[in-house]
């Protein structure tokens, strides 16, 4: 099993009510098995250290610089989930420095390969962050056809009430990954989010090119979540003050009886 690899690919995010607006842009991110960070430094990529393409693990789980393989299994663990495989991490790369993370995936799997949970790990522009639990209905290996729920915690947007419910999808393969997001509200379905990419071999050179495509990946991404925010406000989308962010750091799985129902 490979150590890391990258994803090249797009984030297509889609809004349908009270008015229609829709973007796809494109990005890059990585995918790293959190037992083997220390394989992966190169001249373009260092873990807890400055390269062009970064990570901190300050950035994540317990938000101290501690072992982020450590920390996911001590959760799961008070979850009672048996997942003691290998734990990915799916995120967006420090690029000279920089990184803002709208959401990382953790995926954990059994001995087996088998996918038992996914931990979404939600950031916002205001500097807070929560993380959703997601198994399947009965602790059973993760599907494709899977649809995995979760009430919304965490304030986002100033254009979504902290209200409704997330659906989140995961489909891997050898070539691509994807992943999708609904957002609920009372109403039904809301915002449509994927992100898709095609996967690369974790070298320098492909690293490279990378980062010559989108040297402005990190910055683009909160310019983008801006300049749409100001699009929403000039449409008089309803706007939505921010309430104090969750008392519990972490949310789990809504099992819904039968979740096409909240699609209609």
């Amino acid at each position: 099993m490979r150590a890391a690899y990258l994803l090249i690919g797009q984030v297509m995010h889609e809004r349908l009510r009270p008015v229609q607006n829709r973007f796809v842009y494109p990005v890059f991110c990585l995918r790293l098995n959190l037992a083997r960070l220390g394989e992966l430094n190169n001249r373009w990529f260092g873990v807890n250290c400055w390269r062009p393409l970064s990570i901190a693990t300050r950035d994540y789980g317990a938000r101290d610089g501690s072992d982020l393989q450590g920390w996911m299994r001590s959760l799961l663990k008070d979850a009672a989930i048996e997942a003691d495989g290998e734990i990915w991490l799916q995120t967006f790369p420090r690029i000279f420095g920089y990184a803002f993370n709208p959401v990382n995936f953790w995926f954990c799997h059994d001995k087996n390969g088998g996918l038992r949970a996914v931990l979404a790990e939600v950031n916002n522009t205001f500097g807070e962050h929560h993380r959703y639990l997601l198994q399947a209905a009965g602790g059973g290996v993760i599907l494709a056809d899977n649809d995995l729920h979760s009430i919304k915690a965490l304030h986002v947007s100033p254009f979504c009430p902290v209200a409704g419910h997330y659906q989140f999808s995961f489909k891997n393969s050898p070539d691509s990954a994807f992943v999708a997001i609904d957002y609920f509200d009372q109403q039904g379905l809301l915002i449509k989010t994927a992100i898709a990419g095609r996967r690369l071999s974790f070298t320098p050179t492909n690293l490279r090119r990378a980062l010559l495509a989108q040297p402005f990946l990190t910055l683009g991404v909160v310019a983008k979540i801006h300049w749409q925010a100001l699009r929403l406000w000039l449409k008089r989308v309803p706007f939505y003050r921010k309430p104090q962010p969750p008392l519990h750091p972490v949310s789990h799985s809504l099992h819904l009886r039968r979740s096409k129902e909240s699609q209609s």
